[in-house]
């Protein structure tokens, strides 16, 4: 078996297994925020410090690691548009949108709509990119399966 053989192939991931890993991340981080809320209370600092986390454990994990736990947990890679991981630029861009929900009092809205229009723009994307992916500058998210 040659070394090109035997690299693992990518196809675009579908929105059902995003969302799954999505969820599984969305988990390990109510963990911390609760947490966060026990030591520091539940006010206003907490709601900054929660969400600069959400946002840079996103980030940072896309931009250093290629995947957060969630896509690492079920075979998914963020790639930039040149096929490697993305940049911190594009990953912050990639990721800006989980800022909404932070926002007092209409943020879950927000947020729910970004969701809705990211969901309908990878659905109806060849390479599964949402508006988000655009934003950043064309990254993507793969499966990554046995070549």
């Amino acid at each position: 078996m040659t070394a090109a053989s035997s690299a693992p192939s990518t196809i675009p991931a579908e929105f059902p297994v995003r969302l799954l890993a999505r969820g599984l991340d969305v988990l390990v981080l109510a963990a911390v925020d609760v947490g966060l809320g026990k030591v520091m209370g539940y006010g206003f600092d907490w709601l900054l410090v929660g969400s600069a986390f959400v946002f840079l454990y996103f980030s940072l994990l896309d931009a250093f690691a290629g995947a957060t736990l969630g896509k690492l947990a079920l075979g998914l890679r963020v790639l930039g548009p040149a096929g490697g991981r993305p940049t911190l630029r594009q990953s912050l861009r990639r990721e800006a949108f989980t800022l909404l929900g932070s926002i007092p009092f209409i943020g879950p809205l927000l947020a729910l709509a970004a969701w809705i229009v990211i969901a309908r723009t990878i659905r109806r994307s060849p390479l599964r990119q949402g508006d988000h992916d655009a934003f950043a500058g064309g990254t993507r998210v793969v499966r990554l399966q046995a070549g």
